[in-house]
């Protein structure tokens, strides 16, 4: 795949954002236009399997490659997400921090070690996940709306039949 240029122009240490359809795979930026990157065994083998992958898998590799061979045909982007929430560690720690675990097998679970969580540590120290959160406050929005839903549905039948009773 021919290069394409990052609407931002990446520095070793950053965090590099792509889109994936249902979900975002993080990356960190090492320079040289490579990557580290942690990935259960098939995610990049077709979008079906890739997303069972993702929610299977309780092992990823780190794997060093070729940022583009990483993006492949999506969307991405520098996103040093918690820039202004934390201090990012120096570029060169990361950077090296990141290279000293490529190769290895780590352990994965798509809510609380995924590859998200694995660019944050490396950059920040410490390992979060916002999509992971935002998720999470999806699901948590959804059970309260549903269950407004109920009480309010609830409330009309209860309602409905005092009138009933009322009018007989």
């Amino acid at each position: 795949m021919a290069p394409v240029l990052f609407e931002k122009e990446p520095k070793p240490g950053d965090l590099i954002e792509i889109f994936r359809g249902p979900y975002e795979h993080w990356a960190v930026y090492i320079g040289g236009n490579e990557v580290v990157h942690m990935i259960p065994p098939s995610e990049d083998s077709g979008f079906l399997s890739s997303l069972v992958s993702v929610l299977e898998s309780d092992m990823a590799e780190v794997k060093r490659e070729k940022v583009w061979d990483v993006v492949g045909p999506h969307s991405f982007r520098v996103n040093n997400l918690l820039d202004d929430e934390c201090h990012p560690r120096q570029p060169g720690v990361i950077v090296r921090d990141a290279c000293r675990t490529v190769g290895q097998v780590l352990p994965y679970n798509v809510a609380t070690h995924n590859c998200e969580h694995f660019v944050t540590e490396l950059r920040y120290g410490k390992p979060e996940s916002r999509q992971v959160r935002s998720a999470a406050e999806a699901v948590l929005v959804g059970t309260a709306a549903a269950a407004a839903l109920g009480v309010l549905v609830a409330t009309l039948f209860r309602d409905n039949s005092r009138r009933r009773r009322y009018d007989e």
